[in-house]
């Protein structure tokens, strides 16, 4: 069932939300893994996190500012950052290298499915602004879940 146009724009509105608080939430998880990283491949492993850092810190704005363009409120702290998040938090600074790249690879490919669930809102809401954007950001985790799993092998 189709929803009114401004319970339309409040789910996804909601679900920006969410998105940013992913955003935030592996942005931060990246640069720990990209801090704490040791081994044979530390060097490459070491520039494909930051490389996929500074994608997540670049749309991170975007995605802030949509919601505001939107009349809407966007998160205001760690805490309602923490209450949006998809992302588990990861504080163990011992992981292997293999185990960093399957965490990211995972919470990229969740990224991607919340990305593309979020289409359908969009287009009840008949945001077009952010219909768009959604493809882009969905092709971007791609193509992060891609690197990623093609490390793995």
């Amino acid at each position: 069932m189709a929803q009114s146009g401004d319970n339309a724009k409040k789910a996804l509105v909601g679900e920006l939300n969410g998105l940013l608080a992913d955003h935030l939430a592996l942005f931060i998880k990246t640069k720990n893994f990209h801090w704490h990283l040791a081994g044979p491949r530390f060097r490459d492993l070491h520039l494909l996190f930051d490389e996929h850092a500074i994608q997540l810190r670049d749309q991170i704005d975007v995605i802030g500012e949509r919601v505001r363009k939107l009349d809407d409120f966007t998160l205001t702290s760690v805490g309602s950052i923490a209450k949006h998040t998809q992302v588990k938090d990861q504080d163990d600074v011992t992981l292997t290298a293999e185990a960093m790249v399957k965490e990211l690879r995972d919470d990229n490919a969740a990224m991607v499915k919340r990305l593309k669930d979020m289409k359908p809102l969009a287009e009840q809401a008949n945001d077009n602004a952010t219909d768009g954007l959604l493809d882009d950001w969905t092709d971007m985790a791609e193509e992060r879940v891609w690197f990623l799993t093609q490390t793995l092998k």
